[in-house]
């Protein structure tokens, strides 16, 4: 086999030494290739070099590509290309294969970089670090021309190994190093006593390095420092609680926090939030009742359960009493009223009086007993009797006018016309009756009716104005009681209005009058316990207010039906005298001086009579309609008043009714008996009064009176 073998050699020896009598150019090298690739006689990849004299297998280029990498550790692409000779696109294919093939080769940035680089770099980088103990990662990349990044993720593995140093925020430190930075922070670390921002402390901390090492320092970021502190935190060599990152709480200081806060509670069964805030608890309701389950949160402050025990008994003890207590006097002074509010709200006691009404509370704070608010109505109850009297508009008016005149009655009888004042009153009652009943209980009737319908329930008596061609009334008394039964349907709000209800302020006055000893109880302000039971109080005395008014109201239907009556036959009388006195007057038009004399005569007794007695008349009718109780004068007839007594009656009256009798009033003091007649008939229109209008008939019949002789 041997022989065989050295044999083949000697041919092909001889053969390559043996020199060809054909040569085949470079062309025809080339196209024979090329047959025997289409022919499939070489049935793999060829790659033309640069040059294209040379022909080269992708494995081939592969090859060389990973020893030449091998050799110099970090190689470009570009640099492989010009070394081979092939094409870039080709050495940037073939590198990828070269790469997934071998695990010890990288391809980053154009550059295919051998593990061993990486090995011989941490070795510099090692040596270099245990000279300068601490190198800066940007650096190096900059230097090596490569990301920060990639460099961080080849020095990592190779820490405490090939690189004897620690990697913290982008720099590089030596063991002795990294244990003198964690000595000083561990030793500032346990020197804090209070809760403290590290990031002040981790500024401290750096220029404490940057003076000890002058101008040669190293800059230390703060993550190195925090990254020390908190690998101590985790071994226990620093005990605390840090919060958000930051924020360090030491046991200590923890300790003696919870202890302050015990002692204080224990001691005085409350706590202030504010307390808590100025010791650093950010969240102190969630820490109280973590630590005091029972406890009850309050809206400034954290309660123990024996403190509203203490104002259930006390507040248990005011009800019983029948008096009323604040339960802010009970409470510590830095209780506000919505503590107490909170408080009273599981006050067990308090809450089941509160159903059962026997205690009602006021405000925030304070808790009255159902006696003493029972005891406060009564009282104040006793009061509306003198405040309806005493809050009406010109109450009293007409009784002061009537007890002033009850005397005061006019004798004169110096002409003819005054001295048949009196008799004409008698002598035409009589007369009206004989010749026209008929027509004046028809007027009557009517009148009646408008003043009735015309009436706003609890008002001063303002009546609809009155027309010729009224309808009959065959039953007046049923209006009276109508008008009485309508007042319910009345709105609530001019219902309060017209009943001159007692105001807030008015019964805030009665309990300071009544019960004036508020301000020694120790109530600075006293109006702000006496606001909120005024306002209990109110609506109750305003509903026994209107029950009395409307059972009053009742009482006196038939009484203001009689007024009414009674003012019609009064106003019918002297009407028609007075227009009898009026044609008379005619017949002295003449004598312009005695004409005179005999209007102001006549506006001062007959016409004045006649206003007089509207005035009171209505005045009255009023009061009795409002629900008060007035005294009629025996002698009202015989009342008189005078100028300024009547303007300030007239003004009593509301609306246009009061202007038109101010001008009733002022035209007596006038010249003219005409003015006065066109006054009191817009007057008697707008108050419904009927004014007969003297006929022939009435004529006759009161000059036939006048002609009787007198007895």
């Amino acid at each position: 086999m041997d022989d065989e073998l050295l044999e083949l050699q000697r041919q092909f020896e001889s053969a390559q030494q043996a020199k060809s009598s054909i040569r085949l150019s470079e062309r025809n090298v080339v196209e024979l290739v090329q047959k025997l690739h289409e022919l499939q006689i070489i049935d793999f990849d060829l790659l033309h070099t640069v040059s294209g004299k040379e022909y080269i297998t992708p494995e081939q280029l592969r090859y060389e590509m990973v020893s030449e990498v091998e050799k110099l550790g970090r190689v470009s692409l570009i640099d492989l290309a010009d070394s081979t000779g092939v094409d870039l696109y080709h050495v940037e294919k073939q590198a990828e294969y070269a790469v997934a093939d071998n695990p010890g080769l990288m391809l980053i940035q154009g550059e295919i970089i051998s593990q061993h680089y990486w090995d011989s770099v941490a070795e510099e980088i090692n040596e270099r670090l245990q000279e300068c103990s601490q190198i800066s990662l940007a650096e190096l990349a900059t230097q090596l021309h490569v990301g920060v990044e990639l460099l961080t993720s080849i020095l990592k593995p190779r820490l405490g190994t090939m690189v004897k140093g620690r990697l913290e925020g982008g720099q590089l430190y030596t063991p002795a190093y990294v244990a003198r930075v964690s000595a000083m922070v561990r030793g500032a670390a346990r020197g804090i006593t209070v809760p403290t921002n590290l990031s002040a402390l981790w500024s401290s901390l750096q220029h404490l390095l940057q003076e000890m090492d002058g101008a040669s320092g190293i800059a230390v970021e703060g993550s190195f420092f925090q990254a020390l502190f908190n690998g101590q935190v985790k071994e226990g060599q620093l005990l605390g609680s840090l919060r958000a990152g930051v924020y360090w709480t030491p046991t200590v200081f923890a300790g003696a926090q919870k202890e302050c806060i015990d002692s204080f509670f224990s001691q005085n069964s409350f706590i202030n939030y504010e307390m808590l805030n100025k010791l650093g608890i950010s969240q102190p309701v969630q820490f109280l009742q973590s630590r005091y389950p029972d406890g009850l949160a309050l809206v400034n402050a954290f309660a123990h359960p024996s403190l509203t025990e203490m104002v259930n008994a006390a507040v248990e003890d005011a009800i019983e009493r029948g008096s009323w207590i604040d339960s802010l006097s009970v409470l510590p002074t830095s209780f506000g009223s919505q503590d107490a509010s909170k408080i009273l709200s599981h006050c067990q006691s308090l809450q089941s009086a509160l159903k059962s009404q026997k205690a009602f509370i006021f405000g925030d704070s304070y808790v009255f007993s159902h006696t003493f608010v029972k005891d406060v109505y009564d009282r104040i109850e006793k009061e509306m009797e003198s405040f309806n009297v005493s809050g009406s508009t010109g109450m009293g008016l007409s009784d002061d006018i009537s007890s002033r005149n009850n005397d005061r009655v006019s004798h004169d009888s110096s002409t003819s016309v005054e001295a048949n004042d009196s008799p004409s009153e008698s002598s035409g009652k009589h007369a009206m009756e004989k010749g026209s009943r008929k027509k004046r209980g028809k007027a009557s009737g009517n009148t009646k009716t408008v003043i009735v319908e015309g009436t706003s329930d609890n008002q001063d008596y303002v009546p609809a104005k009155s027309k010729k061609n009224q309808k009959k009334s065959k039953d007046t008394s049923s209006l009276h009681v109508s008008e009485v039964k309508s007042g319910a349907r009345k709105d609530p709000r001019s219902q309060e209005e017209s009943l001159n209800v007692p105001s807030e302020e008015w019964v805030v006055q009665q309990i300071m009058t009544l019960f004036p000893d508020w301000e020694e109880q120790g109530i600075d302000d006293p109006h702000t316990i006496l606001r909120p039971l005024a306002n209990h109080l109110r609506p109750m005395l305003i509903n026994s207010l209107k029950e009395k008014r409307k059972a009053l109201l009742t009482e006196n239907a038939d009484k203001m039906k009689r007024i009414l009556d009674d003012l019609q036959r009064k106003v019918d009388e002297a009407f028609l005298n007075l227009q009898l006195y009026e044609k008379a007057l005619e017949l002295f038009d003449d004598d312009q001086s005695t004409s005179v004399v005999l209007h102001r005569h006549l506006l001062r007794t007959s016409a004045a009579y006649i206003a007089d007695t509207l005035f009171i008349n209505l005045d009255i009718y009023n009061k009795v309609k409002s629900g008060l109780e007035v005294e009629n004068s025996q002698n009202s007839e015989l009342v008189s008043l005078s100028p300024g007594e009547r303007i300030d009656l007239a003004k009593t009256f509301r609306g246009s009714m009061s202007k038109k009798a101010l001008a009733v009033a002022e035209v007596l003091e006038g010249k003219r008996i005409e003015t006065f007649m066109v006054a009191l008939r817009d007057f008697a229109e707008e108050s419904g009064i009927v004014l007969k209008k003297l006929d022939k008939k009435l004529e006759r019949t009161l000059l036939h009176s006048y002609r009787k002789p007198r007895c």
